[in-house]
């Protein structure tokens, strides 16, 4: 009864169950009093439709929206559409100016898949709003608009609705910003894209425009590169610019990545945000001093704030700091950062982290020990703890056991591809090759769009010398799913090693090293070196690898194959 309790509180005032406030003269009389406990009565009894026509009728004489927005409801719970539309329209009827009363008209004719009107009336009910609150609105349309099965109509619907407010300054690039998210998530994206650029054109200053731009990025990148740079070369908003970053750290563009976050922490240096992901972006990239005075500003800021939101990234912080630590040798400060890591910081991560370094003092049985006791409450947490053990036992060469826990866990997870692809990874370490192969054709056919998979399979064909046509194929798939991932550019060096085009394979080594510094890229490229006769540069570029990993089995093995020490 809380809907109309606000009615009957002063009634009961005078009976003395509410001493304070002042008594107030109300229009609740008692013929009406008693009309309204009949309607709950009825609603209590199990006759929600009676009691909807009763409380209706109580609505309607005594123009209470709250009694409106009970009766609209009642007829939802007996699942009456048609009557609950009438209850909302005889609600916009005696009270026009009730936003509530247009939100509910609205959602009552998509749920009866009644779009056209539901548009009609989008439309009406945008322009009876103050200009000053059209753009709030119109930037609500997606989430109630997507719902809906048909994604075409709807943004079709939506566009017509917004015919008005796209020619309107004030409301234009938000109007346009909706019709863009509609058509892309109906997945027209070239129109999408357009509607991107119309509501920058409208206002170059506006954010919305450009974070649907972003959000195209990956699909159609000549059609809106362009305006998001215009943007980016201003003093753009310091969160657009991070969310463009890391979209560039997404598409494995990590140097232009990096020249964005630098241009953040210049123009907004208070930013706390900016500063973590620059320090984690250059410690991704092996930036090792850099990256520690990225971070200490970050926790700096942070730890000024004192905002509990902070304690994901200062854990993030924390577990970076540890890390490179640990890779100088560091062990005890290493350890220092991890104690200061917040307490309601993931168990996983912690643990692993911790796990790490323990191994590192040659305690490996009880790194494993502390990641084997990690509490699990979810199956996300439990298929994420499976795959923290497996690569644990892999990294020990501990194969066999890895691949009764990834064995374990897919038992209970069959359809997981990220447990699929680490169980292709230990089949390849044991020579299953076959099995590898099912596994890794079976995740290219649920997720076509897998860079990762065909990457894996089109190299190990290469790197055993067999089927070089079919692995070039497969790379060159990869290459055009993620053409700026560094692993997969050095896949494709490799192949052309492999096939002897060694100029080739040294020009997309070098940049792929150049893009990420890795072990692996490293050993690769270490290699063509030596066999085209670069020993000197083979060895600068292997020392290299040793610094960044220095027990990266691919690394090692091609170390001990050139009989060369360091």
């Amino acid at each position: 009864m809380k809907y109309w309790f606000s009615s009957l509180a002063l009634v009961w005032a005078t009976t003395g169950v509410c001493a304070e406030p002042p008594v107030q003269n109300s229009n609740l009389n008692a013929v009406l009093f008693y009309q309204l406990l009949l309607g709950e009565l009825n609603v209590q009894a199990g006759e929600p439709g009676s009691g909807f026509a009763i409380i209706l009728d109580a609505a309607r004489k005594t123009k209470d929206e709250a009694l409106y927005q009970r009766a609209t409801e009642l007829a939802l719970q007996s699942r009456s559409g048609e009557a609950a539309l009438q209850a909302a329209r005889s609600w916009k009827s005696s009270l026009p100016e009730s936003k509530e009363a247009n939100r509910y008209i609205l959602q009552i004719l998509l749920a009866l898949n009644r779009i056209d009107e539901a548009g009609r009336t989008l439309k009406a009910s945008i322009a009876s709003l103050p200009i000053q609150e059209q753009s709030a609105a119109i930037g609500s349309i997606p989430r109630v608009f997507g719902r809906l099965q048909d994604k075409n109509l709807a943004a079709k619907v939506v566009e017509q609705a917004l015919s008005s407010a796209i020619q309107n300054s004030e409301t234009a690039a938000t109007a346009w910003t909706t019709i863009g998210r509609m058509k892309r998530d109906a997945g027209e994206i070239q129109p999408a894209a357009e509607a991107a650029r119309a509501g920058h054109a409208a206002n170059p200053k506006a954010p919305g425009p450009i974070m649907l731009a972003m959000s195209l990025l990956t699909m159609v990148p000549n059609e809106v590169q362009p305006m998001i740079s215009q943007y980016m070369a201003g003093d753009a908003l310091p969160d657009l610019r991070l969310g463009y970053a890391r979209t560039l750290i997404d598409l494995d563009q990590m140097q232009p990545a990096l020249a964005q976050l630098n241009q953040l922490t210049q123009q907004h240096p208070t930013f706390a945000p900016g500063w973590l992901f620059l320090g984690l972006l250059q410690s991704d990239l092996s930036q090792v001093l850099p990256s520690e005075q990225s971070l200490k500003q970050y926790i700096k800021l942070a730890d000024n704030a004192k905002d509990p939101d902070q304690s994901g990234g200062l854990s993030e912080a924390y577990l970076a700091l540890s890390q490179m630590a640990q890779k100088q040798g560091q062990l005890t400060q290493a350890d220092e950062w991890l104690a200061r890591i917040p307490p309601n910081a993931d168990p996983l991560k912690v643990a692993s982290r911790r796990a790490a370094l323990l191994a590192q003092q040659g305690r490996k049985s009880d790194g494993l020990k502390l990641l084997e006791q990690v509490k699990v409450n979810t199956p996300q947490d439990a298929r994420l703890k499976a795959l923290a053990i497996s690569q644990w036992l892999r990294e020990d060469k501990q194969i066999n056991a890895a691949l009764t826990i990834i064995e374990q866990a897919l038992a209970k997870f069959p359809a997981d591809t990220d447990l699929q692809s680490e169980l292709a990874m230990l089949c390849e370490k044991l020579g299953r090759f076959d099995q590898m192969e099912s596994l890794l054709r079976g995740i290219m056919k649920v997720k076509p769009t897998d860079a990762h998979a065909f990457n894996a399979l089109g190299y190990s064909l290469a790197d055993r010398k067999i089927r070089l046509d079919e692995a070039r194929q497969l790379i060159l798939k990869a290459v055009q799913l993620a053409p700026r991932d560094p692993f997969i550019q050095d896949s494709l060096g490799w192949l052309e090693y492999r096939v002897g085009n060694t100029a080739e394979a040294i020009r997309i080594l070098e940049a792929a090293y150049k893009a990420r510094p890795d072990a692996e890229i490293a050993a690769h490229l270490g290699e063509v070196y030596w066999q085209s006769g670069q020993q000197d540069k083979a060895g600068t570029i292997w020392r290299e690898g040793l610094m960044l990993k220095s027990d990266n089995d691919t690394l090692l093995d091609t170390l001990k194959q050139f009989k060369f020490k360091p």
